[in-house]
């Protein structure tokens, strides 16, 4: 009987041993660079937590968001089409409060410039920042319940196992060759690669009008086309829109703000007419208010890429209705170095009034 508390005692202890163990192998590896950043280090295409490292360990002064519709971006192009020195920090799915909170923190840690791929629907409603359950707030901020999150993470301390490993000269060559294979996210070698497609991608695979027909079928089915407004509400989305994108901007007025509309094709804005013309409204109107509002900021430049009919009607750009090809990311670069689809602050709707009568006007060949 005296021998149970004893083994107890030992299995604690030795528990207490492997937790440390690990949180010191974390800490030394720093698989994030959130402490430090790392000849040696690996990336991750889990871009919400990769971010907070990437602020911390990454030099810049221009940092570039957006959601899918900006993932495919290249840190290398954006610096040579732009001259700047930026960080991407684009997030699949993610949403305005998301996205102001991440560059609030880019902007302290630097970023005198902001380039921001717009989207009508990062507006929804949701969830506060401090309550989103996959944005890890704590982590960027570097809390001490963020810190211990990230030491004491099973997770990190196989990526912070997997790099240490990496590290030794005879494993570097074969465990970076196979770490896209394996189960560890931190794989990626050149910061450049994040969520970027590889340089051989066969784009006319993935990007074709075939593709872009048959979403816009996809979306516009009878039982699917509910989902089309799913979440959109103009009161909320105004809301969020002065909240989130506004009060960012106010409170940065050293800052410059290079915002655009990405260019959809026009068929996402024809779903809407034909099967949700309610959704079709708030986002005019939405639209609407953000232009008027954004022009009228001294630190904001907003282009407005949705009018451009030779890339908008053309659904070999496209793979869905609204995702376009990184054949169409270098015109976005090529049109916000230019200015030329800059929205006129004495005319800040003409560039929606004219998409308006493109969606008016067109129809689909079926």
């Amino acid at each position: 009987m005296q021998g149970t508390p004893t083994h107890l005692r030992r299995f604690l202890l030795a528990s207490i041993v492997c937790m440390l163990g690990a949180a010191v192998l974390t800490y030394v590896v720093d698989p994030l660079q959130l402490f430090r950043a790392s000849r040696l280090a690996f990336y991750s295409d889990d871009t919400r937590v990769q971010n907070a490292g990437l602020i911390r360990s990454q030099s810049f002064d221009t940092a570039f968001m957006g959601t899918s519709l900006a993932i495919h971006f290249r840190q290398s192009d954006i610096d040579r089409a732009l001259g700047v020195h930026s960080i991407k920090l684009a997030m699949t799915g993610s949403n305005s409060r998301q996205q102001a909170f991440v560059l609030e923190q880019a902007i302290e840690a630097g970023a005198r410039r902001v380039i921001w791929e717009m989207d009508d629907f990062i507006f929804v409603d949701a969830a506060d920042i401090a309550a989103d359950p996959y944005l890890s707030v704590d982590l960027y901020r570097r809390s001490a319940k963020g810190i211990a999150s990230y030491l004491f993470s099973a997770a990190m301390a196989k990526e912070s196992l997997f790099g240490l490993l990496r590290s030794v000269p005879p494993l570097r060559e074969p465990l970076s060759r196979a770490a896209p294979y394996l189960p560890v996210k931190f794989a990626l070698a050149n910061v450049d690669d994040i969520y970027a497609l590889p340089r051989d991608f066969d784009l006319a695979r993935d990007y074709n009008a075939n593709k872009t027909l048959a979403s816009f079928a996809y979306i516009t089915a009878p039982s699917r086309r509910r989902f089309l407004g799913e979440g959109y509400g103009y009161e909320a989305m105004v809301r969020h829109f002065e909240q989130d994108a506004v009060g960012l901007i106010t409170r940065h007025r050293d800052v410059t703000f290079d915002i655009y509309f990405p260019p959809y094709s026009i068929l996402q804005f024809v779903a809407m007419r034909d099967a949700s013309p309610e959704t079709l409204n708030i986002v005019m109107d939405l639209t609407a208010v953000i232009a008027r509002r954004l022009t009228r900021l001294p630190n904001v430049r907003l282009h407005d890429f949705r009018a451009i009919k030779a890339v908008t009607h053309d659904f070999a750009n496209y793979g869905d209705v609204i995702h376009h090809s990184p054949v169409v990311d270098a015109m976005v670069l090529k049109w916000l170095a230019s200015g030329e689809y800059r929205v006129d602050p004495k005319k800040p709707t003409a560039s929606l009034d004219e998409l308006k009568a493109q969606v008016e006007a067109y129809r689909v060949e079926r």
